[in-house]
């Protein structure tokens, strides 16, 4: 009889190791993966000063600065551009992840308000002249545009104007999933978007995890669910649902950044026979080149200059005793050989025309 007990005894602590074991394993997973997300997404994101849009080279756009606070109280940079005073509606634009704030887009909110829109654009938590040690997560972007959209609505100094909404990568999930919180929104066009907030890490994780990614999103997924609560779950499918505005999926099926599976190629499977969505697919645009004009080549042309520049250097700029003299030395270049006219209007003209009509027919 103490044999047995003694038998069961020593089952029962193998089987209490082997689930601590378990347990163990997996906290560990789930903490490497929160380190590689938070390394990847809770980073601050400045623009890079020699290439920056200015103002002063698209003619007539002028810029009022605003600041607002978004959930943690953390102070956001807004800002209104228009030409001229013949507006019929607002334009909010939400920027992508990584190249900065909305200076990237300057020419996006040159074109609409070239075209009878205000524009109102913001720097997301993190990002150039925005508060925050980093952005936090992809989620927060939904957050960052919930509180700019109030914004606008709230403030005196804006008409009240049909508020439509352009977004771009990160910016396109977020346009779509805000469509929850503020259904009242008109039409959106979303450009190289996704469904859900993991899908970025997924998409962008595939390149450098292979097939290991699709290990590490469902213990993403819980991260953000448990730092963002509703906003995590929340979805552009569910934003879709939630309102009756007039939705534009903009992909090109080479983008390697946001693959066309995570978003256009879904909402395409639901919505295609829906009159509300309009969709526009490229094969060759791939994904911070979508909204250029293809025929222009000044980006080639400056590339071609900068490379032939590197040649012409004494000394190794991949060395780490060298960074600091690269760093200043390329910055000069650029700032001495950057065409601000030809670099601030890369723009596909003919489709914006159609962005215009677009939400021109979704206002009226």
């Amino acid at each position: 009889m103490d044999h047995e007990i003694k038998k069961r005894s020593k089952k029962k602590i193998v089987l209490i190791i082997f689930l601590c074991v378990i347990m163990l394993m997996i906290i560990g997973w789930e903490m490497l993966c929160i380190s590689i997300y938070n390394a990847n997404f809770n980073v601050r994101c400045d623009s890079y000063e020699p290439i920056m849009l200015r103002t002063e080279d698209f003619s007539g756009l002028s810029c009022d600065e605003y600041s607002f606070p978004s959930d943690k109280g953390q102070m956001l940079a807004g800002y209104l551009y228009r030409v001229g005073e013949d507006q019929h509606g607002i334009v909010v634009i939400a920027h992508g992840f990584g190249d900065g704030g909305h200076n990237s887009y300057m020419d996006c909110a040159d074109y609409f308000a070239r075209n009878g829109y205000y524009v109102f654009a913001y720097d997301a938590t993190g990002a150039d002249k925005s508060e925050g040690e980093g952005v936090g997560g992809v989620p927060q972007g939904v957050i960052d545009l919930e509180h700019a959209i109030s914004f606008v609505e709230a403030n005196d100094d804006i008409p009240d104007l049909p508020i439509v909404l352009f977004g771009h990568s990160w910016g396109a999930y977020s346009v779509c999933s805000v469509l929850t919180y503020h259904p009242e929104v008109r039409a959106v066009i979303e450009c190289s978007g996704f469904n859900r907030s993991s899908d970025m890490f997924e998409s962008g994780g595939k390149s450098q995890a292979g097939d290991v990614i699709y290990a590490m999103t469902p213990f993403v997924r819980i991260y953000e669910l448990f730092k963002y609560g509703k906003y995590a779950s929340n979805t552009a499918m569910d934003g879709f649902r939630s309102t009756d505005a007039s939705v534009m999926i903009v992909h090109s099926a080479d983008d390697d950044v946001i693959g066309i599976e995570y978003g256009y190629d879904r909402f395409y499977e639901k919505f295609k026979d829906d009159a509300r969505f309009t969709f526009i697919r490229f094969e060759d645009r791939g994904h911070n080149s979508i909204l250029n004009d293809p025929d222009n080549t000044y980006l080639d042309e400056f590339n071609a200059g900068l490379d032939s520049w590197l040649k012409t250097l004494d000394y190794d700029n991949k060395s780490e005793e060298n960074r600091d003299r690269f760093i200043k030395d390329k910055a000069d270049y650029i700032t001495e050989n950057l065409d601000h006219a030809r670099w601030s209007h890369r723009l596909d003209k003919d489709l914006f025309d159609k962005f215009l009509g677009f939400y021109d027919r979704a206002i009226q």
